[in-house]
């Protein structure tokens, strides 16, 4: 009778077992979550960057330092409520929709004003409405489909 010796006997009590995959229910809601900490991260140093750049970017963007100082509090703001969706467990799939509504929001908002007048804004200032515009439509885009996923 011969013995195994290299953990490989799947009598073995001792045997490494592979972890077993995530359900796609769980791999999505983590991808999710991390979509939700993404979202936040990017929109949080957008926000700081406002706030803490605002002279030297209204020469660059166009609009005032007080309007840059203004989107960036609400960016900032934003940020942390994003993160916060985000930390919930079990993630809440009304949050997330909110999240995303608001970031379509943001986007239709960014694209009025690269087209009109209502702030004044650089060439600069509106190729970076439209460049963060469509950041912003692909994290709604992902967190719509992963709350239709669930």
């Amino acid at each position: 009778m011969t013995t195994r010796t290299d953990n490989t006997d799947p009598r073995s009590r001792t045997a490494k077992q592979p972890a077993p995959p995530a359900s796609g229910r769980s791999a999505g809601r983590d991808r999710l979550v991390a979509v939700m900490y993404i979202d936040a991260a990017i929109t949080g140093a957008n926000g700081v960057a406002y706030l803490a750049g605002a002279s030297l970017l209204a020469g660059l963007l166009g609009p005032a330092p007080a309007v840059l100082i203004g989107i960036g509090a609400f960016l900032t703001v934003y940020a942390l409520v994003v993160a916060l969706i985000g930390r919930g467990r079990p993630i809440s799939f009304a949050a997330v929709r909110a999240a995303a509504l608001l970031n379509l929001a943001w986007v239709a908002a960014s694209l009025v004003v690269a087209a009109g007048g209502l702030i004044d804004l650089t060439g600069w200032g509106r190729l970076w409405a439209v460049a963060q515009a469509m950041v912003v439509l692909a994290f709604a885009v992902v967190q719509l489909a992963g709350i239709r996923r669930r």
